[in-house]
């Protein structure tokens, strides 16, 4: 058995930029502590995401370049990589995006998110192109909230690629009137915790998904194995770190090697 542990950072949502770097730190000590080689946190988790009705300040490049580098920091000396939900400025647009972050603490790049979901449309801009990553033996891609729920193909081009894991930092807090989820994928909920067991089964690889934690919210965090089986799961609205060890020998990738398009199946 080949195995990795990653942890998933469930924390609330931060009452200031400054406390997202905090925290951010906090959990990278902690995850090292509890022996994981990396560390995800949800979307946009530095320094918030820019949902109706949070009070955040204008994007600030400075701001980031610090936080990055503290955090960063943090990484190198406990030797854990990370992936960071974090936004950041491109050509004068607003990114929503995922920076990584080596054990060494080097900055390895960002994973910009590309899908953009109709409701960000006047917050944040779509990156282009994807990547995937590796620290030690684990390769892996990331697929940021609405592009892991609503386009397969954007997990399945990082295993097709050599990812083990996907990684799906997401933000989903309480709707109104929406069901609150006690159970991971109850039949009540909404599709979006059905979509974690798809995306890992129907590419024979791991699907990591994080959220922030927050009461009455529809999905929490949790790892999904390469049979679209549930490994584990966050208790919904609790904070902590959700830890998980992957056995990097079942993440084969068979079925999106095997995976035709749209003109190799016969489709217009």
């Amino acid at each position: 058995m080949s195995s990795f542990r990653i942890a998933l950072a469930n924390l609330e949502f931060p009452q200031t930029p400054q406390e997202s770097v905090r925290k951010c730190i906090g959990a990278v000590a902690a995850a090292s502590a509890r022996g994981a080689g990396i560390v995800c946190f949800p979307e946009c988790y530095v320094p918030g995401y820019r949902a109706i009705g949070k009070a955040l300040p204008p994007p600030d490049a400075a701001f980031l370049d610090r936080a990055w580098s503290e955090i960063a920091a943090e990484a190198g000396r406990c030797g854990i990589a990370v992936v960071l939900g974090t936004e950041r400025i491109v050509e004068a647009s607003l990114r929503a995006t995922a920076l990584v972050i080596g054990s060494d603490g080097t900055i390895e790049g960002f994973q910009d998110k590309v899908q953009i979901d109709p409701s960000e449309e006047g917050t944040y801009a779509p990156g282009r192109g994807r990547r995937v990553f590796r620290t030690g033996p684990l390769v892996f891609g990331i697929a940021i909230c609405h592009e892991g729920w609503r386009y397969p193909e954007t997990v399945r081009w990082a295993v097709r690629r050599g990812a083990q894991v996907v990684f799906h930092p997401h933000f989903h807090e309480m709707e109104a009137g929406g069901y609150a989820a006690s159970t991971f994928a109850d039949p009540a909920n909404t599709f979006h915790e059905k979509a974690v067991l798809c995306r890992a089964a129907e590419n024979t690889c791991y699907f990591a998904s994080v959220n922030v934690a927050g009461a009455g919210s529809p999905t929490t965090s949790a790892v999904a194995d390469p049979d679209g089986r549930l490994v584990c799961w966050q208790p919904y609205g609790s904070e902590g770190l959700l830890i998980a060890d992957l056995d990097l020998a079942r993440a084969t990738g068979l079925l999106a090697a095997r995976y035709k398009g749209a003109e190799e199946c016969g489709r217009p």
